[in-house]
């Protein structure tokens, strides 16, 4: 198979769907690989160290979308690359369909076959290929969050972590799954006040036993909600809907209600955010005001440390690129029901559940468009 990897072109997106290390692999499997122009260049993946692995180095995305057989990506493809797409192609990469029909739209129009890294599934009911970056997100997440306490970003003044005689930051994370476990871990370290909210009294429970007395569980209710982000300096929205639109956990009311100069941190706004007065930024111009509260919700957090971030995401993704690549994408999604849940569009058949509800719409499952 032809694989092709195109250079990403979102805002101040610098991560790259293949490394060399990955080259190598699919190279050895017998397949062939191009790779856009300065694809990996921002983070010091030069095209000598693809070519070195046995990549074609081409000019443009337009080569790229028209030889590959199955793209692989980051993040999901702008206007632009949609127009690019045919029928029948792969395309392996992060979607987020349920707040952006433009892209579904464009996506079924191509006829391609859509394959979204954050709905793969695996056998203990994780999201493989989206936890990476989760981790990434739950991380960033307190360091923007420290940083957005500062005055000079419209924050309280706060030190995280406080100094002696003076009392830590109050930080409250929704959502005890990837994310919010790994923002507890980065808040906890910096010697912030902690409070987990959760719907799952098992997940707690977990949390307890790995965090003990430094971390505090609650069980998610509206009203555990209203008391915990009304005292917070700092919340951090890590509710995940798998494949589905985020829900909203805190209302427009309840934010008007908060401390001037509290922050809040939406690592849920690739799937349309969990807070009311939630909008996708992007790095340039990651944070805005409403009611003296500042919102970072910037729609692509691990981009910003993109060379961890693109390490991290080839792990995991590439047995799944191989087997689409050796086996080709029907028998592959057919042999694995986990590669399979990761079926967002078939040949003009939108085939999620989650993304057609969101989106007020027909679909078909995957088993039946792929005639299993």
């Amino acid at each position: 198979m032809l694989i092709g990897v195109p250079k990403e072109i979102k805002n101040l997106e610098f991560r790259v769907g293949l490394t060399p290390t990955s080259v190598r692999e699919l190279i050895t499997h017998g397949h062939q690989v191009i790779v856009q122009k300065n694809a990996g260049f921002e983070i010091d993946l030069d095209d000598d160290s693809y070519i070195a692995a046995g990549a074609e180095i081409v000019d443009t995305a337009e080569e790229v979308f028209a030889r590959a057989d199955m793209i692989v990506k980051v993040k999901e493809p702008q206007p632009s690359e949609l127009k690019m797409l045919r029928p029948d192609q792969i395309l392996f990469t992060y979607l987020h369909l349920a707040p952006d029909p433009d892209q579904t739209r464009g996506l079924i129009d191509s006829g391609c076959v859509a394959i979204a890294y954050e709905t793969v599934t695996d056998a203990r009911g994780g999201l493989p290929l989206l936890a990476p970056m989760s981790e990434v997100a739950g991380r960033m997440s307190i360091q923007a969050g420290a940083h957005c306490l500062e005055m000079r970003q419209g924050g309280r003044g706060m030190l995280l972590g406080g100094v002696p005689g003076v009392s830590a930051a109050k930080v409250v994370i929704i959502g005890g799954g990837v994310v919010g476990t790994n923002a507890a871990r980065m808040a906890m370290g910096m010697e912030a006040h902690v409070t987990v909210l959760d719907k799952s009294i098992r997940r707690l429970q977990e949390l307890d036993f790995q965090f003990g007395s430094k971390l505090n569980t609650v069980f998610s209710t509206v009203d555990a909600v209203e008391e915990h982000v009304l005292n917070a300096d700092l919340v951090v929205g890590a509710v995940l809907v798998p494949g589905a639109a985020a829900p909203k956990v805190v209302s427009r009311e309840l934010v008007s209600r908060m401390k001037r100069g509290s922050v809040l941190v939406d690592v849920a706004i690739d799937q349309g955010g969990c807070f009311a007065t939630s909008k996708a930024t992007t790095h340039n111009d990651p944070i805005y005001m409403v009611d003296d509260v500042v919102h970072y919700c910037v729609a692509n957090m691990p981009g910003g440390v993109a060379r961890t971030s693109t390490f991290a995401l080839n792990n995991v993704t590439l047995p799944y690129t191989i087997a689409l690549a050796d086996k080709g994408y029907k028998k592959a999604l057919a042999d694995d029901p986990h590669l399979r849940n990761g079926l967002n569009v078939y040949r003009g058949k939108l085939t999620y559940e989650a993304v057609a509800h969101d989106l007020g719409t027909d679909y078909v499952s995957a088993e039946e468009a792929l005639g299993l």
